[in-house]
């Protein structure tokens, strides 16, 4: 009779775990300026988060731009004081476009939005709409994609301008970054301090620079995967 009460909790406890857990495809979607238009997501990205879920189980969508300020995203972006510049969100729409194409008609269990960037806000000082804007660009993608469990993560500033001689809201962003990324369970940042030395994809010897080292996209894409892997398994 024990072990028959045994069967039948362990078989009731399957049945919670079944019901419970999602089915579909896992979706991730990475956007952002250059430090991810860097990023070739098969060389560490996507082998990590096949392994985990199984390749014929995941949707990978990259659509990146160097250069670029949040306001090609962000619909409703605004400056501190003024109009100008105005937002322009045409990188957020090529970026849908992929996103629809890529998951038509296909069952999605969980979707992670991965995002490096923040470079051209810090060099054009409009750090103090930043949190503002990046928080606006979570939610306007939650309500695109018609979902509230989106997961989120963000590539933090490197340690490349810290005094803001050359991007004077430097600091001031990358703050921002790990506040936002800490107000929300479902929100994570990365960092990537240590991955702008070495040598970089044309083979020249970098030091503390703008852009990742060729080792360094390697080991974001690592950092990105092992953070998506994790916030999908605590959400479930």
């Amino acid at each position: 009779m024990r072990a028959h009460t045994i069967l039948i909790i362990c078989l009731i406890i399957l049945t919670i775990q079944s019901c419970n857990s999602k089915e579909g495809k896992h979706l991730f979607i990475l956007s952002g300026q250059s430090n991810m238009a860097g990023l070739k997501p098969e060389e560490s990205f996507t082998p990590a988060i096949e392994k985990k879920f199984g390749k014929e189980n995941v949707i990978i969508v990259k659509d990146a731009l160097g250069g670029q300020p949040i306001r090609r995203w962000y619909k409703n972006w605004k400056p501190l004081e003024g109009n100008e510049p105005g937002a322009k969100p045409d990188l957020y729409d090529s970026l849908l476009t992929k996103v629809y194409a890529a998951i038509d008609k296909e069952k999605i269990a969980s979707i992670t939005f991965i995002w490096m960037q923040g470079e051209r806000d810090a060099k054009e000082k409009h750090g103090e709409v930043y949190q503002k804007s990046l928080i606006g660009l979570y939610d306007q993608l939650c309500n695109d994609l018609k979902s509230k469990e989106i997961n989120f993560i963000i590539g933090r500033l490197s340690d490349f301008d810290m005094l803001g001689e050359k991007y004077p809201h430097w600091v001031m962003i990358r703050d921002i970054q790990v506040k936002v990324a800490e107000s929300n369970p479902r929100f994570e940042w990365i960092d990537t301090d240590d991955l702008n030395d070495g040598l970089n994809r044309n083979g020249k010897e970098i030091s503390n620079d703008l852009h990742m080292s060729a080792e360094g996209y390697i080991t974001m894409g690592k950092r990105f995967a092992e953070k998506s892997i994790e916030l999908i398994e605590t959400n479930e």
